[in-house]
């Protein structure tokens, strides 16, 4: 059996990923309605939790050597995990009407070279990211989702809640390579 068959044979072998909350309760958007926030607030707040969640399962069991891993010039699971804290900070300072900053911009230029930080380390960063997140999308009022922000350096216009929106879509798009990596890097094992 040549390399790319053997390679093929053992993702065929592994299991779903990730093995999630998910498994033995319902996703976090089927948990119940959110008590005493407006309902598309408690629902990004649960497309939050379903990222955390998801990043916890996917990379909690890689070593650092799975994490950084690339198969076949998929990107790695360490850098999806990277970029999905990095630039869910860089969103929020958006969603607060604010730009870039010079540390933000200089983490940028870094953010896509492989690293060597453990899965402890990255999910840390995402729970950092993503606390930042929650709080204010918990202090967002539907009144204030018209609101208009800038994004980037050619300031271009939206609202407040489509950028609290495209942070949780953003953040499954990064979810679902992660997974991705994640299942090559085991499939070397």
């Amino acid at each position: 059996m040549d390399n790319k068959s053997q390679s093929e044979a053992k993702l065929k072998q592994q299991p779903e990923a990730p093995e999630s909350l998910s498994e033995t309760q319902p996703e976090p958007w089927m948990r119940g309605i959110v008590p005493g926030l407006h309902p598309v607030i408690g629902h990004l707040l649960r497309a939050a939790q379903q990222i955390r969640e998801d990043a916890n399962a996917t990379l909690s069991h890689l070593s650092t050597n799975e994490l950084w891993s690339t198969f076949r010039q998929v990107t790695s699971a360490g850098f999806h995990a990277r970029h999905l804290a990095g630039s869910t900070d860089r969103l929020c300072s958006y969603l607060e009407s604010r730009q870039l900053t010079a540390e933000q911009l200089a983490a940028l230029t870094t953010e896509g070279i492989s690293g060597n930080e453990s899965a402890a380390a990255l999910l840390a960063e995402i729970d950092t990211a993503f606390n930042r997140y929650e709080a204010q999308i918990r202090a967002l009022t539907p009144e204030q989702f018209g609101e208009v922000r800038e994004i980037g350096r050619k300031r271009y216009k939206t609202t407040a809640i489509s950028v609290a929106i495209h942070i949780v879509e953003h953040g499954q798009r990064h979810i679902g390579g992660m997974i991705a990596a994640a299942r090559l890097a085991r499939s070397a094992r």
